[in-house]
């Protein structure tokens, strides 16, 4: 192999180096837990989690048998991610809780929807 054609070779592998670097990889996730209560349909109380959530994407809590736009609480943040949690929904509104990782809040927080960092 020649000098130029090594360099050539050399060039194209740094070039593909720089572009897998730069490229935007999968969504990161906040590792571990995150917990809270809600009221099923029936009037039981329920916990509700999220394993490995994903950060920076507002995600809107509600159990699975609750009724729709009803508040969720008692937040527990067991993610290494802070989380902050909000009243409204879309995480939206100026109501807000932030959670640091592994902290948790009590039964009258409510909260509708929360985000991970």
């Amino acid at each position: 192999m020649s000098a130029r054609s090594l360099k050539a070779a050399l060039g194209a592998v740094c070039g593909a180096l720089v572009l897998l670097t730069a490229a935007p990889g999968s969504a990161s996730a906040a590792t571990g837990q995150f917990r809270y209560t809600y009221t099923t349909v029936e009037g039981y109380e329920a916990v509700g989690f999220l394993n490995d959530p994903a950060s920076g994407e507002c995600i809107n809590l509600r159990g699975p048998s609750s009724e729709p736009g009803s508040v969720s609480r008692a937040p527990k943040n067991h993610t290494r991610s802070t989380a902050t949690v909000f009243l409204g929904a879309d995480c939206e509104g100026d109501v807000y809780y932030v959670l640091p990782p592994g902290a948790g809040a009590g039964d009258r927080l409510l909260m509708r929807s929360v985000v991970f960092s």
